[in-house]
């Protein structure tokens, strides 16, 4: 990456923060207020626990659009087997093991899944976990438990964010883990940029969206680039 070209970024960032535009996103920083407030992998009732986590006043649409529908079929999950899934999320939040393995592990076995249900529901239309999505919502699980580590992934975006940013080698195929290094670089500029997080953190209103630190705004930097 070049240091010319991620000061470029950061400027139109800081432009889009000073624009209309700048609460298009703000919905994610509730869902992330939301799921940190909920999420307890010691509840009683786990998949009311999760269906709590993943909520917003405004839209559905990280986990529930047109063809993709990762919280219902996880539900699913939970209610068919709640100790595996509850294993599942502890092998996925674990910090002591590499990301990229963790990732992998959790859509391996929410495919395992996905057969069993379609065993024990022969009829059901059912084909897809909507897990196996390139990493999206097994980021954003990462990203809303543990804000200060994790950001949403989405591997078009990365690539177009790498090449404005001068990257000359572009991931082929999936990398998270190179993901997550880009992501905490780039946070870390953003950090030292006090008029940009001034004006990031001014939209968000208290009570309502996440107030902790959070690497969503390279999300946000993703979407606009």
């Amino acid at each position: 990456m070049q240091l010319k070209k991620i000061q470029e970024a950061l400027d139109q960032f800081k432009t889009h923060l000073g624009s209309e535009a700048k609460e298009e996103h703000l919905y994610i920083y509730e869902s992330q207020k939301i799921f940190q407030e909920n999420w307890n992998l010691e509840s009683s009732d786990l998949a009311s626990m999760y269906n709590r986590s993943l909520n917003n006043t405004q839209t559905r649409r990280l986990w529930n659009r047109e063809h993709y529908e990762p919280k219902r079929m996880m539900l699913e999950f939970w209610r068919m087997q709640p100790d595996f899934v509850k294993q599942m999320f502890q092998d996925l939040f674990d910090e002591n093991k590499k990301v990229d393995g963790r990732v992998g592990r959790f859509v391996f076995y929410c495919d395992e899944l996905l057969t069993e249900f379609l065993e024990k529901h022969p009829r059901s239309r059912e084909g897809k976990h909507f897990h196996q999505d390139g990493y999206q919502i097994v980021s954003l699980y990462l990203a809303f438990r543990y804000p200060d580590q994790y950001s949403l992934y989405h591997f078009d975006r990365f690539k177009r964010l790498l090449a404005a940013l001068g990257t000359p080698d572009m991931p082929a195929t999936h990398d998270f883990e190179r993901f997550c290094k880009v992501v905490k670089t780039l946070w870390g500029f953003m950090q030292k940029d006090e008029e940009l997080i001034a004006a990031h953190r001014e939209r968000l209103e208290e009570g309502k969206h996440y107030q902790g630190e959070s690497l969503l705004p390279v999300y946000e930097l993703m979407q606009i680039i």
